[in-house]
C-alpha cells in the first residue's frame, strides 16, 4: 500500500469515527476483503473507536490492527448490557481474528435429572434441554462422582433404562431387576416406591446438585423428628442416615459463611509473558462453593485485565446460566451487568473467597506452567534465567554463570575451584581446578583473589567469552575481594553475587550490588533451590580436589623426588627392601639386581652423595 492510498484509507475512516454517536453500542472492524477482524463495545462509541486512531497509541499491536482496517460498523443499544450480549454473541459467531481467544474450548460433563415418569440422574458431555435439567459442568471428575455418589446413596434412583409409565405399573408389565435385590434402588416400576416420594427425593436431589445442601439437611432433620414423633422409628432412622452422610458431605466442602447465598467471584492471573491470562470462576451458594473453573484467555491486543475482565464475565455466567446478584471482583470495571453488581471486598468472607478464587487462578497457571516445561525442559530454564535477571536487575540473560570456592586446613594443601553452568545446567567440561600458588597460610581472601584474577586474565588473553554473572560461595568480604581484582584491577564489568549462610552452614541468602543488599527470593523457591545446587557444585567440586591433593602428600615418599624412578621402579624397590632406610642402606650389586645399572647408580648417588 502506497502512502497516498494509505492517507486515503485513513481519511475515509477518521470521517466515520465522527460522525459516531455519544452512546453505548458495539463496534466492527473489516479488513480489505470485508472480513469482520475486530469485534468490541462501548460505554460510548465515538470516545472508544477514535482511541484506536491517536497518533499517541503505543500498543505495537493495536497498530497493526489499525493498519488492516478499511471499513466500520456499529450498532446503538440502550445499555452496556445489551452491549455485552451482542458482543459475546458476534465474537463466537465471527471469530475475529484480533479478539481475545478463549483457550479453553473442551466439553466438561454434566449431571442430568430426565423428564421421564420416574426421573434417572446420570452424567453425560452432551446437553440437550428436551430431555431434562443439566447441573454443572464439572471441571473435576473426582467432584461430579462424589455428588453423584451421594444422591444415589441418598435417594438411589433408578438407573434402567426403560420407558416407565404409569399405565404399565398398574398393568404390571414391568419386573424388579438385580439393582433392588441389591438395595440399590426402591423398585418404583412395581410400586414398591410411591410416585410422590419418588419425586420428592427428586426434588432434594435437584437441591443438592445446585449447592443447596443446608436445606435438604434442614427438611431431612425435620421428617426424621417427624417420624419419630409417630413412633415410625425405621423411617426416622432411615431419615437420620440421610441426614449424617448428607452432613459428612457438606463438611468436606469449602464452606465460607451461610450469610453468603449466591455470589460469582472472579479473579485473574497473568502468565509470565502477559499473552495469555488465567481467569478463576467461582459460584457460591449458601455459603458452599459448587462451582470451580479457570479459563485461559489469549491475548490479541495487549488487552488490560479490566478489559479482559469485562469480556469474559459476561461470556462465562451465560454459560453457567448464572444469575448471582452480586459480583465479586479483585478491582474495579469500568461496565455494569443488569441486576448485579459489582463488589471489590477489603476484609472478611468475601475476601477470603477472592483470595481463594485468586489461589485456583496461580494454581492453574503452575499446571499448564509444569506441563509446557515437561514437553520443553528449555522453557524451564529460560524462565529461571528470566526470573533471575529480573530479581537482580541484571543488563541481560544470565546464561553462563561461574560460582567459586576455596579448600585448605590450616592454610595445608590449599586449593580452589571454579564451576560454570550453562542454561542452568553444569558445563562440567568448562569446570576448572586450582592450586594455590602465591598465598601463605589460611586465608580464604587472598586466595580468591588469585584464582579469580588467573581465571579472567587467561580468558581476556584467549579471548574466551566472559561470563554473565559471578557468584562467590560467602558474603560481603568474599563478593568485596572478587569486585576488587574484576572491575578495579581488570576494568571487567561483570555483575557479583554472593550466596551467604546462616549458623548452622546452611544457605540463607542472596546478596547482590556495591554494598550488598539482601535480594527478596523465597528460600523455598525453585530459583533459590538452583542456586543452592551451584553453591553445593562448587564446594562439593573443592573438597574433591583438596581430598585428593591431600591424599597424595600424605602418600608421598623421598624416591618420589629422585629424577628418573619412576612409579614403577619405586614399587619394586619397596617390595624387595619394604622401607626407604633399609634401600638407602643398599650396596649398588643389590639394586641393580632390582632395577637394573643405570637407575641403580642414579639412585645410589643420590642417597650417597648426600652428606
Amino acid at each position: 500500500m502506497t502512502k497516498e492510498e494509505n492517507d486515503k484509507r485513513l481519511a475515509y475512516l477518521k470521517n466515520i469515527v465522527s460522525n459516531l454517536p455519544n452512546k453505548p453500542g458495539t463496534y466492527q472492524y473489516y479488513d480489505k476483503e470485508h472480513t469482520i477482524i475486530y469485534v468490541g463495545k462501548a460505554k460510548n462509541l465515538k470516545n472508544r473507536v477514535s482511541s484506536y486512531f491517536h497518533k499517541e497509541t503505543d500498543r505495537f499491536k493495536t497498530k497493526v490492527l489499525v493498519s488492516k482496517i478499511y471499513d466500520i460498523t456499529y450498532t446503538v443499544v440502550n445499555s452496556e448490557e445489551d452491549a455485552l450480549l451482542i458482543e459475546n454473541q458476534l465474537i463466537k459467531q465471527y471469530q475475529p481474528r484480533y479478539n481475545v481467544l478463549l483457550k479453553d474450548g473442551k466439553t466438561y460433563p454434566s449431571i442430568c435429572i430426565t423428564n421421564e415418569y420416574f426421573p434417572r440422574i446420570f452424567n453425560t458431555r452432551t446437553i440437550n434441554k428436551r430431555y431434562g435439567s443439566f447441573y454443572g459442568p464439572y471441571s473435576h471428575i473426582s467432584s461430579m462422582y462424589a455428588i453423584l455418589e451421594i444422591v444415589k446413596k441418598l435417594y438411589k434412583p433408578r438407573t434402567c433404562r426403560f420407558p416407565i409409565t404409569k399405565e404399565g405399573i398398574e398393568q404390571k408389565k414391568y419386573k424388579p431387576c438385580l439393582e433392588y435385590h441389591l438395595g440399590n434402588c426402591g423398585a418404583p416400576c412395581i410400586g414398591k416406591q410411591s410416585y410422590e416420594d419418588y419425586q420428592q427425593n427428586m426434588a432434594q436431589a435437584r437441591q443438592i446438585l445446585k449447592g443447596n445442601t443446608r436445606e435438604v439437611q434442614r427438611l431431612m432433620k425435620a421428617q426424621m423428628e417427624e417420624c419419630a414423633a409417630k413412633l415410625r422409628f425405621e423411617e426416622a432412622e432411615v431419615y437420620k442416615q440421610r441426614y449424617i452422610a448428607l452432613e459428612n458431605f457438606a463438611a468436606k466442602s469449602e464452606i465460607v459463611s451461610y450469610t453468603i447465598a449466591d455470589v460469582d467471584v472472579f479473579s485473574i492471573v497473568n502468565d509470565d509473558s502477559k499473552k495469555n491470562a488465567f481467569i478463576n470462576y467461582l459460584h457460591v451458594t449458601n455459603g458452599a462453593i459448587n462451582q470451580s473453573f479457570t479459563f485461559e484467555y489469549k491475548r490479541k491486543l495487549e488487552e488490560t485485565d479490566a478489559e479482559l475482565l469485562n469480556e469474559a464475565i459476561p461470556e462465562i455466567r451465560e454459560r453457567f446460566k448464572s444469575t448471582a446478584k452480586e459480583i465479586i471482583v479483585p478491582f474495579e470495571l469500568d461496565f455494569h451487568i443488569k441486576d448485579a453488581t459489582f463488589f471489590i471486598p477489603q476484609r472478611g468472607d468475601k475476601k477470603h473467597l477472592l483470595e481463594l478464587s485468586e489461589m485456583n487462578a496461580k494454581q492453574h497457571k503452575f499446571d499448564r506452567l509444569k506441563q509446557a516445561e515437561k514437553l520443553n525442559p528449555e522453557q524451564r530454564q529460560t524462565r529461571l534465567m528470566k526470573e533471575l535477571q529480573d530479581r537482580l536487575k541484571l543488563p541481560k540473560l544470565p546464561y553462563q554463570i561461574e560460582c567459586f570456592d576455596n579448600s585448605n586446613i590450616s592454610g595445608t594443601d590449599a586449593v580452589a575451584a571454579c564451576v560454570v553452568y550453562k542454561g542452568m545446567k553444569p558445563s562440567k567440561k568448562d569446570y576448572r581446578k586450582y592450586n594455590i600458588k602465591t598465598v601463605v597460610g589460611p586465608d580464604d581472601y587472598a586466595s580468591m583473589q588469585e584464582v579469580v584474577r588467573r581465571r579472567y586474565k587467561r580468558m581476556i588473553e584467549s579471548e574466551t567469552p566472559l561470563p554473565d554473572l559471578i557468584i562467590t560461595d560467602g558474603g560481603k568480604g568474599q563478593m568485596e575481594v572478587v569486585r576488587a581484582v574484576v572491575e578495579d584491577e581488570l576494568q571487567l564489568a561483570i555483575p557479583i553475587a554472593g550466596l551467604a549462610k546462616d549458623n548452622r552452614h546452611r544457605t540463607n541468602e542472596l546478596l547482590y550490588g556495591f554494598p550488598p543488599q539482601t535480594i527478596g527470593i523465597p528460600t523455598k523457591s525453585e530459583l533459590f533451590k538452583v542456586l543452592t545446587q551451584i553453591q553445593d557444585e562448587v564446594h562439593r567440586f573443592a573438597i574433591s580436589f583438596h581430598r585428593d591433593k591431600r591424599s597424595k602428600h600424605q602418600l608421598h615418599s623421598e624416591l618420589d623426588d629422585i629424577k628418573g624412578i619412576g612409579s614403577k621402579s619405586k614399587e619394586q624397590l619397596l617390595q624387595r627392601f619394604k622401607t626407604v632406610k633399609k634401600i638407602k642402606g643398599a650396596d649398588i650389586q643389590e639394586l641393580t639386581e632390582v632395577i637394573g645399572c643405570t637407575r641403580a647408580m642414579l639412585l645410589y648417588n643420590y642417597f650417597h652423595s648426600k652428606p
